[in-house]
Parts: structure tokens; C-alpha cells; sequence
């Protein structure tokens, strides 16, 4: 049997046209329905005779009438080619209509702040649309997982993907005023040693991520011992916000919070600016309405948030605000 996808293509076409014909009784009240020529319906039905190698009609010049082998074929296909019809329609219906699920994947910190807020949004608008948030720190593979678009922070994904950076995300140090009061705080990157941090597990690896700082206009790197660690971002924000250490954390978490005078940005001068939220997704090629459509709305609101981010003068200030009457240094914890 012939196996090409255009064969498969063919052969339902010239199934169709024989089960109305059969029920039509002519090939030229085919050719009128389907808006085709009577040539194309008579070339349609003689290619599935010699695929199937029999005769399915007896042909005369006013009437066609079935053969015993086209009465058999057309009582086997007449109810499943009306339900393979209808499920074909649905499933085009589906693609290019406001419905069906999206499934979504994200870091769960940024997931919540973010992504809960703009799902809701749009559902409002698409009361169709069924989501699937799912959270995972690591890179997600969009096509093993069968998960529509993904949400990273960090650098670009890479591979066969399409990837836009929503804004920067900055890497602020932070400390709650309670923890300041008690240990003062660090002037420069390397006395971070000298205080109690926080620390953020690899989710493949299970290492310490390391400390990055803008520093003479370049990225370095520090591994700063962690009296406390874990895996998951949003628990190291709980801590620092705490006051258990000083931790570094994302400007997504951390700007309401340093706004609101609940932690207060060290280091100012070193935050950096390499990394980004960024939105992938495969190529747009056959992507159902609803998913390229959601990918259009993320991007607008998106690519307009400024509360995620803090200018150097800002930080600066809300430096100030937090530390007054503190002093800048503190006992040594893990000397």
C-alpha cells in the first residue's frame, strides 16, 4: 500500500467522493457539490479502484450504479469517514479559535509574581483558554515535556527555539534592617566573607550557584560560603527577608520589597545587569491561534514592566534610607 503523506491525502479524498457518489448516484452531482469538474471526480474514484484492485462501480451513460465490493466498501466507510470528517473539522475549529489548553512552563518564584497575574488577565478576556502553569528552576524541554511556551530567568535558551528577552533582571544583594542592626553590612563584594549568606543549589547539579558583580564595567564571580542554601528561589527570599543572612536575589523578587523598606539593597554599585527574563517557544510555523496569541499578550505586558527593575540612583537612595544611624561593618561569622 502506498505510504507517502500525499498518497494518505489522496486516497481520503477519493473515499469521500465515493461515498457521495454512492449516495448521489452521480459523479456530476459530485463534481457540483465539491465545486470540482466530473473529470476530477471519475480520475478520484478510478485511482481508489486500481489502489484497491476492484471495481466499485457499474458505470452507464445516465447512472453509476455500486458493485457488490463497492456495497461492501461503502457500508465500512461511510460512518467512520462522517466521524474522521467531523473530527478533522473540530480539530481545525480548535486551532484557529480562542479555545483549548495552553501548558506553560516557569521558575516558581517568578511564576507566581508574574505569570498568575497576566493568566488571570488574559483569561478574562478568553474564557476559553484552560492553562497548565507548570514550575520548574531548571530549563524546560518544550518538546519531551509537550509544553507549549516556556518563561526562563537568565541568559537566552538556546537550541531549536524562538527566545525574546522580556527585560533585564538585575542581581541585587539584600538584607533585612533586622539583620543589618544586628551585623552592619559589607562595602565591597569580598567582605561578604565576613558575613552570614544565603545560597542557591544548582537544580541538575546540586552546586552552589556562584555570587556575580559588575565590577570596573566587567561580570565577575564569587563563591561566598552559604550558612544557609536550598533549591528553591522564593525560600531563599523568605530567608533573607527573614534576616537569617544577606542574600542575592532578583530584581522580580526583591524591587516591592525594597521599596517597601523590608530589605534594604548593599553593594549597590555591583548589581548586575547580565541576566534577563526571557519567553520561548518553538517556531510559529502551524502554531494554533491561541497559543501564538498568548505569546503576543505576554510580550506586550510584559516587555512594559518597569516595577521589575531599579536605577542606580533608586538603589542608591533606598541604600541610604535603610542604613541610617547603622554602622557598615560587623562582626566576622565565619572567621
Amino acid at each position: 500500500m502506498p505510504n507517502t503523506v500525499n498518497t494518505r491525502i489522496d486516497i481520503f479524498r477519493a473515499l469521500k467522493a465515493f461515498v457521495e457518489a454512492a449516495e448521489l448516484g452521480s459523479f456530476h452531482q459530485v463534481a457540483t457539490a465539491q465545486g470540482i469538474s466530473p473529470q476530477a471526480v471519475s480520475k478520484s474514484i478510478r485511482q481508489l479502484e486500481q489502489h484497491l484492485g476492484v471495481r466499485l462501480f457499474h458505470r452507464t451513460t445516465h447512472k453509476n450504479s455500486l458493485t457488490d465490493e463497492g456495497e461492501r466498501l461503502y457500508e465500512t466507510t461511510r460512518l467512520h469517514l462522517g466521524e474522521l470528517t467531523g473530527a478533522l473539522g473540530r480539530i481545525q475549529q480548535v486551532a484557529t479559535d480562542d479555545e483549548g489548553t495552553i501548558r506553560i512552563t516557569a521558575p516558581p518564584a517568578l511564576g507566581r509574581r508574574l505569570l498568575v497575574p497576566l493568566i488571570a488577565e488574559y483569561q478574562d478576556t478568553h474564557p476559553g483558554i484552560e492553562v497548565e502553569l507548570l514550575f520548574e528552576e531548571r530549563f524546560t524541554d518544550l518538546v519531551a515535556s509537550r509544553v507549549d511556551v516556556g518563561f526562563r530567568a537568565g541568559t537566552a535558551p538556546e537550541g531549536q527555539l524562538v527566545s525574546r528577552q522580556l527585560f533585564p533582571l538585575q542581581l541585587i544583594t539584600c538584607a533585612a534592617p533586622a539583620y543589618l542592626q544586628r551585623s552592619g553590612w559589607p562595602t565591597t563584594p569580598d567582605q561578604l566573607w565576613q558575613h552570614r549568606c544565603t545560597g542557591f543549589r544548582h537544580p541538575d547539579t546540586g552546586r552552589l550557584f556562584p555570587w556575580e558583580f559588575l565590577m570596573d564595567g566587567e561580570i565577575v564571580y564569587r563563591d561566598i560560603p552559604a550558612i544557609f542554601c536550598t533549591n528553591d528561589g522564593e525560600t531563599e527570599f523568605c530567608a533573607v527577608l527573614e534576616g537569617i543572612a544577606i542574600g542575592l536575589l532578583d530584581s522580580v523578587s526583591a524591587a516591592p520589597v525594597l521599596r517597601e523598606g523590608r530589605l534594604v539593597p548593599l553593594l549597590c554599585e555591583h548589581v548586575s545587569p547580565r541576566m534577563g527574563l526571557h519567553i520561548y517557544y518553538p517556531p510559529r510555523s502551524n502554531m494554533p491561534r491561541r497559543i501564538g496569541r498568548f505569546i503576543d499578550f505576554a510580550m506586550a505586558r510584559l516587555s512594559q514592566r518597569r516595577d521589575c527593575q531599579l536605577s542606580i540612583d533608586e538603589l542608591r537612595t533606598l541604600h541610604q534610607a535603610g542604613t541610617q544611624g547603622i554602622k557598615p561593618t560587623g562582626r566576622h561569622f565565619l572567621s
